[in-house]
């Protein structure tokens, strides 16, 4: 799904559509086996419900998994972009280290949920 960008970044193809929720949100499934296959380590117990990182038209946003989203979809709430949603279009994805540094900046709360882009 995403490949190797450059230093900060993964590049995918995802389909995007609008969310009425507050934040990004993607399929369980397909956030858990991201954080696995791009931000775990494989030492010891890891968190792989962390957000995942993205960005879209210049903006970065967290990820969250929930019910409900298609597998292979990103739904995005209407703040978080502001031209008109594509079917399918190029989706940047932080590298951890680079998530970590946005999510820091943030301010990001692990036990809440960020509903403003980073």
């Amino acid at each position: 799904m995403f490949e190797e960008f450059s230093a900060g970044y993964y590049l995918g193809r995802l389909y995007v559509e609008p969310h009425d929720g507050d934040h990004a949100v993607m399929h369980p499934t397909d956030h858990e086996r991201m954080n696995e296959r791009l931000y775990a380590t494989g030492e010891g117990v890891e968190r792989l419900d962390a957000p995942l990182v993205m960005k879209l038209d210049g903006r970065h946003f967290p990820v969250l998994g929930e019910e409900g989203i298609p597998s292979g979809s990103l739904g995005l709430p209407p703040d978080v972009t502001e031209t008109t949603l594509p079917d399918r279009c190029e989706v940047f994805l932080a590298k951890p280290a680079r998530a970590a540094e946005l999510l820091r900046y943030a301010g990001y709360d692990p036990g809440a949920v960020a509903g403003r882009a980073i």
